[in-house]
């Protein structure tokens, strides 16, 4: 259903009026965002061919918290068109014990004696995104994102390690808008995702934004990523549900 409800966001935004503010917005855009990370859900089979063990990394980590940033730049070009770079490293990692033994990536882990796990799922990615509306209260924006991910799953209990490294491009359907809804107050809606075929990809964010003046804006809100993919080399996917607060310098 999610992907219905992103497929209508999409009409809507085609839908509105294409009408321009009179000010153009600003050439250069820095936003700083930090806060802590929880995982509900975090799920690995490496090699998923039968021969290893499928696992909730919570098992061996727990939930969280665990602390993540990430930082915006964003370059609008002309009135309309903008390119937005993000870099969003994210490691998760602690030491725990399994109920059951584990194999993992070709490595042994018995049960009840201490693993040292990580996750690390870091986020690299490039946006163009076309500005399709601005009027008083309302912007919209389109686009698409082409992301690197740069991924690792690694599992250690004394000298026997078991990893599984990953970096590959996905391409992302890009969507953002902005409700002005008071003098120096916007709701701020943004959006990165791909579904289809053996995987899929979601970053989402919803955030309460106070403008201080023309150049300075601080926000609060909630951020969730999930996604991940099933193949034969790999079962994995996640579930990360973030409280953030960023910073907003405008150029």
């Amino acid at each position: 259903m999610r992907y219905h409800t992103l497929l209508l966001a999409v009409v809507a935004l085609l839908a509105a009026s294409p009408a321009l503010a009179t000010e153009p917005p600003s050439t250069y855009i820095l936003e700083v965002e930090g806060g802590p990370v929880w995982q509900s859900r975090n799920d690995v089979e490496i090699p998923n061919d039968g021969t290893a063990t499928r696992f909730s990394l919570i098992d061996v980590v727990g939930n969280g918290p665990f602390l993540s940033a990430r930082l915006y730049f964003t370059w609008n070009v002309a009135e309309r068109h903008g390119l937005r770079l993000l870099l969003a490293p994210l490691t998760v990692s602690g030491t725990g014990t399994s109920d059951v033994p584990l194999r993992f990536a070709g490595a042994d882990f018995a049960a009840g004696q201490p693993i040292d796990a990580t996750y690390r799922f870091n986020s690299w990615r490039l946006t163009y995104r076309y500005r399709l509306f601005d009027s008083e209260r309302w912007t919209g924006w389109i686009g698409f994102t082409a992301k690197i991910r740069d991924a690792e799953v690694r599992l250690e209990q004394g000298a026997t390690v078991g990893k599984d490294t990953d970096v590959g491009f996905v391409p992302l359907l890009h969507l953002a808008a902005e409700w002005r809804f008071a003098d120096d107050w916007r709701l701020s809606f943004d959006a990165d995702a791909l579904a289809g075929g053996p995987g899929r990809a979601e970053d989402v964010a919803l955030k309460l934004v106070r403008d201080l003046d023309e150049q300075w804006s601080l926000a609060a809100g909630y951020r969730t990523l999930e996604g991940g993919a099933d193949v034969d080399e790999v079962y994995s996917f996640a579930w990360l549900h973030y409280a953030v607060l960023s910073v907003t310098r405008r150029f």
